[in-house]
């Protein structure tokens, strides 16, 4: 006798086929068909269909600078959707800015409201269990239950609990209508079926997600194994440009990346911290006082290329960049060379946040909601900043592809320090003093 079904937690409707049995008689030990019973009816029946059960949804979303009320819009209108096919609907929205404080407030009024489950999309992605989100979620006075899905679109899905109700966290797919692992999570609550870390977890067995009917990769245009390239590193490949080229004209005649930061060229300050991150290559874009800037950078393991057109501006750096970096990236950095105090570390958040399927195509860091750089983009964009012209940079197509961008806020303000006048470096300087106390 066999037993087919559709996989488990498929989604079903009335007069569906879920399974099929077929018997076929062959003869078979008494023992072994015994056993066989006992193992189907041991741990209850074999196939269940559990019914979705209409939900109240509440929807917090969190706003910061430059996000346009577009996007949450578009946000609400999808969410009503994924609610409404499976009987559920959306009783309120609220809107409110990206700090923990001011969110944790916001999930208490919404639990007021007597909602089944709170869903909160978030202006930034979720990190970490320290950022805002999930802060936010234990100042109300709730716990985190799991964080993270093998599930990909849908990784950065958070599930937590206030007073009992289930609040999730959602990843920046879940803007999309398109199938991610909230669905799949989403799904389960619906049907007042039990979702824990465990459950997240064995999702990961099918948890691949890139060849649904919503996001096609034919197996056709697959290669055969001899023509497949060898074995990519984990996660992203993400390079860096470092813009050395420019001018320092604020600086009033000196060429600011050869200044002195704790007995290094600046230049070769940042270009160390670059090399601490996961990014790979880094490359030096040169212009100005070229010769002097490649000694600066000595032996650094960094690539060098020469933009001789660099008195036309900070788009012609950028255009000599992008040709430089090798086809298989999937994104880079534009790093200033006059940012020393961005570490490997801001680099990593910002790496590790990226996701062009998941709708996170341009990392923007962020500190008490200000904007800030190194930004990592996304090779899509490639083509259109090599059309830019004049002392321009990139920042024009974060505002034209605003659903795109992700923001990542930091612990410090080394992402909006720049040292443009000598006013800027003497004050660098003094804050990295040693500090001497002296017994008395």
């Amino acid at each position: 006798m066999t037993l087919g079904t559709l996989p488990p937690f498929a989604t079903v409707e009335p007069k569906q086929m879920v399974a099929t049995v077929k018997i076929i008689p062959f003869a078979a030990p008494e023992a072994a068909v015994a056993h066989c019973i006992e193992a189907a009816a041991s741990d209850g029946p074999l196939l269940r269909v559990a019914p979705f059960v209409p939900r109240s949804v509440g929807l917090v979303q969190t706003r910061l600078p430059g996000l346009k009320e577009s996007i949450l819009d578009k946000t609400r209108q999808v969410t009503e959707g994924r609610l409404a096919a499976l009987g559920c609907r959306l009783v309120f929205e609220e809107r409110c800015g990206h700090a923990t404080g001011e969110l944790a407030s916001t999930i208490r009024d919404a639990l007021g409201q007597g909602i089944d489950i709170l869903l909160i999309h978030g202006a930034s992605a979720i990190l970490d269990r320290r950022d805002v989100i999930p802060a936010a979620i234990i100042a109300a006075g709730g716990s985190i239950d799991h964080f993270g899905m093998p599930v990909d679109p849908g990784n950065l899905l958070l599930l937590g609990h206030v007073a009992e109700r289930v609040v999730l966290g959602l990843p920046g797919c879940a803007r999309s209508p398109k199938v991610n692992g909230f669905d799949w999570v989403l799904e389960r609550l619906v049907a007042g079926l039990p979702v824990g870390s465990a459950e997240i977890m064995r999702m990961g067995c099918g948890g691949l997600l890139a060849e649904i009917p919503s996001r096609p990769l034919p197996r056709a245009e697959a290669k055969p194994a001899e023509q497949r390239p060898a074995a990519k590193p984990a996660g992203p490949r993400i390079g860096a440009l470092l813009l050395a080229a420019g001018e320092s004209r604020r600086m009033g005649g000196p060429n600011k990346l050869l200044a002195e930061i704790d007995g290094t060229p600046m230049v070769a300050h940042v270009a160390r911290r670059l090399l601490a991150s996961r990014a790979r290559p880094i490359i030096a874009v040169l212009g100005n006082q070229a010769d002097a800037v490649d000694a600066a950078l000595g032996k650094l393991p960094v690539e060098r290329v020469r933009n001789p057109e660099f008195a036309g501006g900070l788009s012609t750096s950028l255009k000599r960049g992008i040709a430089a970096l090798p086809p298989d990236l999937e994104g880079a950095l534009i790093c200033l060379g006059d940012m020393p105090l961005i570490s490997g570390r801001h680099i990593d958040r910002l790496i590790a946040a990226f996701n062009p399927l998941e709708g996170r195509a341009i990392i923007v860091p962020t500190r008490r909601g200000k904007r800030g750089n190194p930004v990592l983009w996304s090779k899509r964009f490639f083509p259109e900043m090599a059309e830019l012209a004049g002392d321009v940079g990139a920042k024009h197509l974060i505002g034209e592809h605003a659903e795109l961008v992700a923001e990542v806020e930091m612990d410090d303000d080394a992402i909006l320090v720049d040292i443009d006048t000598p006013e800027a470096l003497a004050a660098l300087r003094e804050r990295k003093k040693p500090v001497v106390e002296a017994a008395c």
